[in-house]
């Protein structure tokens, strides 16, 4: 990874020196995220001003496998992530002076695709001499929902729902997110994945099965909705995936997939049914964290965040609630990975001088 190149450019950019006051009221803070198959970097200035986006997305490397191969994804992420972070420089038009931090996911992700960040952070802010601020990804997904809206009604209930992770949050502020329930096996992402592969969709599977959704019925096949225990906050999407795939191949798994004769109208029915049981779960779930806290916000993040069926399926459940509830829902841009919800985090951070060293390293696992 050749640090010093991107240390090297943000040295040449052209000098703009900002007055004292506006080096006062602004915090630039410089993002990069590289937890899965995405290389970003960002530039958000107090917490919600989008300064430059930059993201190098990988799915045309991964999609012949049907999902993430991390040693690709790592050889990619330091294939871009000098490109990357030079770009969104340039992007937000600032020289080294007016960065004042380096925010970075560190947690949880891929190991061989964080440690490209990881590095790279490290080594911008020895170079110039700025802040490193740790980032939990998860965390700057609901930071995500947030990006427009300054004071949040609290407490919240945070659902973030992607490829590798369900996850159940009481949001109190930025910096104490308390986590509420997880996934036990698959994540409704990585569900979406596996059952897009038995019906033969492309992947990624969420797109994919979203889209032929539209013309099946929800209610055609009754697949289950695990919901483990009567106040449990913890999700099970492996029930289902294992639903759908006895269902196209039989309960003894010797029969031939029945995709292959089956017809649009067919797979369509399987997808919307699949599809409308998860979303099930997930409103349930959230129904129940919002009642337990006493919630008056839901916070929704994460790149199964831009299912349009869970958008409004939240939003009428907030709505019939009494007294109703407020949704907040990431923008469709940043619902999949970015560096602007890590920036962002970072600015919290940065003002609660809650810094992290050069000794920082990568967690799998948060």
């Amino acid at each position: 990874m050749n640090t010093s190149a991107i240390f090297s450019i943000i040295m040449q950019t052209k000098e703009k020196r900002a007055t004292s006051h506006e080096l006062r009221e602004t915090i630039n803070i410089l993002g990069i995220e590289t937890s899965c198959d995405e290389t970003a970097a960002a530039v958000v200035a107090n917490g919600t001003i989008i300064k430059s986006s930059v993201v190098s997305s990988q799915i045309k490397l991964h999609e012949k496998y049907g999902g993430v191969v991390p040693e690709i994804a790592s050889r990619a992420h330091i294939e871009k992530i000098y490109p990357v972070i030079t770009e969104a420089v340039r992007q937000a038009d600032i020289t080294k002076e007016d960065i004042d931090a380096i925010a970075i996911a560190n947690q949880p992700g891929l190991g061989v695709a964080l440690i490209v960040g990881v590095t790279a952070a490290k080594a911008l802010s020895f170079a110039l001499g700025k802040p490193l601020l740790a980032i939990n990804h998860l965390h700057a997904h609901i930071q995500s929902a947030i990006l427009a809206e300054e004071n949040p009604e609290l407490p919240a209930v945070a659902l973030i729902v992607s490829g590798g992770h369900t996850q159940l949050y009481d949001y109190k502020s930025p910096l104490e997110p308390k986590l509420l329930g997880s996934t036990i096996d698959d994540a409704a992402g990585e569900a979406f994945d596996k059952v897009a592969a038995i019906l033969k969709l492309p992947y990624p599977g969420g797109p994919a099965i979203e889209k032929i959704a539209k013309y099946g019925n929800p209610k055609a096949i009754d697949f289950p909705r695990s919901m483990l225990s009567p106040d449990s906050l913890d999700f099970s999407f492996s029930g289902i995936k294992t639903a759908v795939l006895y269902y196209c191949r039989g309960q003894d798994m010797k029969g031939q997939n029945k995709v292959d004769s089956m017809s649009k109208r067919q797979i369509a029915d399987i997808a919307a049914s699949f599809q409308s049981a998860v979303v099930d779960v997930l409103v349930k779930k959230t129904e129940l964290a919002a009642e337990k806290i006493g919630a008056k916000t839901i916070l929704l993040g994460g790149g199964v965040a831009a299912n349009n069926q869970l958008r409004t399926a939240l939003k009428q459940m907030c709505d019939s609630a009494v007294p109703p509830k407020k949704l907040l829902v990431t923008p469709k841009q940043y619902c999949t990975d970015n560096a602007v919800m890590v920036a962002s985090l970072g600015y919290h951070k940065y003002k609660a001088g809650i810094f992290a060293d050069l000794t920082l390293e990568p967690k799998a696992s948060s």
